[in-house]
């Protein structure tokens, strides 16, 4: 039995995240599984690097399963790319080594927020960008962003109330850039809680705004409360860039 790494592309527009689910076959998950069933006749199971949210895209998700297949990688690539639709391509398939895990042996991850600030919306890009026409301060977002950098308990910036196991994680960088109206926000960390990247944007924003200081930052991390920090942004504008091991 091989263990087959994957490089997934998708468009979250349409689908309830990445996750299966008893009550819905419309996951990336779900349809990677069962176009694999239908190629290998397996119960095939694919494991993720993270679990997106429903409407978030990625551009380089990494995922792996194990068949019995006789098909080479070339063919499995072919083969997927045939049969799944079109908002989801597999850029690459190759045999990893047995003990391979998508998740449980990922170190860093990068997502990428991306807000449409510009005096007239963009037509194109609509469903990957999120619309805003308030004006946004980026010093004051970068100061209160290098609170964010190192290992912190970010229990203030997770939804999952119910989270049993540890809050900690380890941001290395955030970029926070404006290219003619195009605010974009980098995060590179060792891995992200449920919905964290878009309360740290929203809390940003709120900074950028005015409606809340940089130096509360620290606070808003001491909380260990999802009530003291900002909103948590749409997920249309978050894109899953890279995922490294």
């Amino acid at each position: 039995m091989n263990n087959f790494k994957m490089i997934i592309q998708y468009d979250g527009t349409r689908y309830s995240g990445w996750q299966k689910q008893g009550n819905t076959d419309n996951t990336i998950q779900g349809k990677l599984e069962t176009v694999l069933k239908k190629m290998t006749g397996e119960d095939i199971e694919v494991h993720g690097s993270g679990r997106t949210d429903a409407g978030v895209h990625a551009l380089g998700q990494v995922a792996n399963f194990k068949s019995d297949t006789i098909k080479s990688t070339e063919e499995i690539l072919s083969y997927l790319n045939e049969y799944l639709p079109l908002d989801i391509r597999v850029l690459s398939v190759d045999i990893a080594s047995p003990r391979f895990h998508a998740r449980l042996n990922a170190c860093k991850k990068h997502y990428r927020y991306t807000i449409d600030n510009r005096k007239t919306a963009g037509v194109f890009l609509r469903k990957y960008m999120t619309r805003s026409t308030e004006k946004y301060d980026i010093d004051d977002m970068e100061k209160a962003a290098s609170y964010l950098i190192g290992e912190h308990d970010f229990k203030s910036f997770c939804d999952n109330k119910r989270m049993k196991k540890s809050t900690v994680r380890t941001i290395e960088k955030i970029e926070i850039s404006d290219n003619d109206g195009i605010l974009t926000m980098d995060f590179y960390g060792n891995g992200f809680l449920y919905h964290m990247v878009r309360i740290l944007t929203g809390t940003l924003l709120n900074v950028g705004t005015g409606k809340i200081k940089p130096d509360d930052m620290k606070k808003i991390i001491d909380a260990k409360s999802r009530e003291a920090a900002g909103f948590t942004a749409p997920p249309h504008g978050l894109m899953l860039v890279e995922v490294t091991y």
